[in-house]
């Protein structure tokens, strides 16, 4: 089975590759299933056996996604952005986004408001496995450690107070009509200004969306022995005004003083597990008093969580200085 979660892993790659593009010869059943090497009949069957939905139904709503963010953030003509993205009329489009999104594409554009996207499918979720499915080389890379001041932002997230884990905590969250990984995370990807995203269109990967903990004395106890809250969202400008979906929570975070311990680059399959071990270690041997601050506990303060392998993975927490402590970057 991981065999084939790897094969249609890199159709969904090839199908934002070709959209981006526009690509649309390439983005056939025929043409993916000739990717693969088998029959369209058998591509279909196993892409939905590993996704749950039919092929050409992800295809229609990623392309309806990347079309949706064209109608939020350029000025192309309604029709251009139809044609460029496989439809054969500006009313075509205009019906397709209407049944996706409840509003049509005009309408959107003049006020843009959360709507459920599809984000990228990910058959090969790297928070799901461990070693044994994986395998792990004994190469890594240092741990960075570098304290920095964030701006003011607020972050707008969904919670669990008793969720142990980013398995765990949409587990939790699929039991509850509307808060579902799909959902929320395509909520959040339909969400313009967030402050880490980086241009792509996958939870967790480039569209901004990262796992926190907030300090929580209702919360669960965490491996640190810190009462916490596990919390999945996004980072936005501190003017944000945009609309609050309502199963989803916005919060003001004023600017503080966080140490961030970061790993680079680093590649999965051969070395995730290294390099988490890598930071845990480097998180509980880090001497705060030495540095002339301690962890910061207040009800409310939030740590982050990024992780994408082609980029980095890192944790950044909060702290507040000694008295007579200097900031610096180690």
């Amino acid at each position: 089975m991981y065999q084939w979660e790897r094969q249609i892993q890199s159709i969904v790659d090839e199908i934002d590759r070709c959209i981006r593009q526009q690509d649309s010869e390439a983005l056939t059943l025929q043409a993916l299933s000739r990717r693969l090497g088998y029959s369209e009949s058998y591509t279909t069957r196993k892409f939905g056996e590993i996704s749950g939905m039919r092929l050409r139904d992800y295809l229609r709503g990623r392309r309806l996604a990347f079309a949706l963010k064209e109608v939020r953030d350029s000025e192309k003509s309604l029709l251009d952005i139809a044609l460029a993205y496989g439809f054969s009329s500006q009313e075509a489009f205009t019906r397709a986004f209407r049944r996706a999104y409840g509003v049509p594409p005009g309408e959107y554009r003049r006020n843009p408001r959360p709507v459920v996207l599809r984000t990228k499918l990910r058959p090969i979720d790297r928070y799901f496995f461990g070693t044994e499915e994986i395998g792990m080389i004994g190469s890594c890379q240092g741990v960075k450690i570098y304290f920095v001041t964030i701006p003011a932002h607020k972050f707008l997230y969904l919670e669990d107070r008793e969720s142990n884990g980013y398995w765990d905590f949409w587990q939790r969250q699929a039991e509850i009509p509307g808060q579902d990984y799909d959902t929320v995370c395509g909520l959040l990807d339909s969400i313009k200004g967030k402050l880490d995203d980086s241009g792509g269109s996958e939870a967790n990967c480039g569209s901004g969306q990262i796992m926190a903990y907030r300090n929580d004395p209702k919360g669960r106890l965490c491996g640190w022995g810190i009462p916490r809250t596990e919390c999945w969202g996004v980072r936005l400008p501190s003017d944000y005004g945009g609309g609050v979906p309502p199963q989803l929570r916005l919060m003001d975070v004023p600017e503080g003083e966080y140490v961030v311990f970061e790993h680079g680059p680093f590649d999965y399959e051969g070395e995730n597990h290294v390099v988490e071990e890598r930071i845990e270690a480097a998180m509980a041997g880090f001497d705060y008093t030495g540095a002339g601050c301690r962890l910061d506990l207040t009800p409310g303060r939030l740590m982050y969580f990024y992780y994408d392998p082609g980029r980095c993975f890192k944790y950044v927490r909060p702290v507040e200085r000694l008295e007579g402590g200097a900031s610096g970057q180690g």
